[in-house]
């Protein structure tokens, strides 16, 4: 708790201060800013039944996420390999596989839509320079 609000002082000092020497450049929105709501993700939730649902998608997608690599990656397609590996394999470690991918998948897409809100928001196409905090 102590670390974040360093953290954020931190930073709030170095956009007053970049702010003072003109060094920032205010868009409408930052990426961080922007609304979420479940209604734009592609999965199905329907209505009164959000909690549920969300519950199932994280029981069931990393599974099955973890069942695929470990069919396509590990066993290289070959079913009678994926079937002993099935077998040795607990339902816990299938799911914190498919987990993994799902969050690499995540972290890249996150990391896409970051860049492309960027792009999107450069004034007359000039490029500003990026500034650390």
């Amino acid at each position: 708790m102590i670390f974040s609000l360093n953290i954020k002082f931190l930073y709030t000092k170095i956009l007053l201060i970049m702010q003072l020497k003109g060094q920032v450049i205010k868009s409408s929105k930052s990426f961080t800013q922007k609304e979420v709501s479940l209604s734009n993700t592609p999965l199905f939730f329907p209505e009164s039944f959000e909690k549920v649902f969300l519950a199932v998608y994280f029981i069931v997608l990393p599974y099955i996420a973890g069942l695929l690599f470990l069919f396509f990656y590990v066993a290289e397609g070959k079913s009678e390999l994926f079937l002993s590996l099935n077998d040795d394999s607990s339902f816990i470690l299938t799911w914190a596989i498919g987990y993994e991918v799902l969050a690499t998948l995540a972290i890249l897409f996150i990391i896409k839509s970051a860049i492309s809100f960027s792009i999107n928001t450069q004034k007359n196409g000039k490029r500003s320079h990026f500034v650390r905090p």
